[in-house]
């Protein structure tokens, strides 16, 4: 399924919740992550976040697009500068 996440986290917790969405998904800017994940891969994401966050403060939206969908993507605006793939 294509996922789009978003993250909103304290501080202190940004930098592993960004370590753990790399692994899984195509970083886009900031705390905006998109790509293709399996209902497993899904699962593992979930639960690693889940084991990163406080539930009580932080907050993690997930858009999934079932299969067969065509989702498009606009960018408006200067992209970030960061590298979106890294190898």
């Amino acid at each position: 399924m294509y996922t789009i996440l978003v993250y909103d986290t304290a501080t202190e917790r940004n930098a592993a919740v960004l370590r753990t969405c790399r692994k899984y998904l195509r970083h886009q800017q900031r705390s905006v992550f998109e790509g293709e994940l399996s209902t497993a891969q899904m699962h593992r994401l979930r639960t690693e976040l889940e084991q990163r966050i406080d539930r009580a403060y932080d907050h993690i939206l997930v858009y999934t697009f079932p299969p067969g969908t065509d989702p498009r993507r606009q960018s408006w605006g200067r992209p970030d500068d960061q590298p979106h793939d890294i190898l």
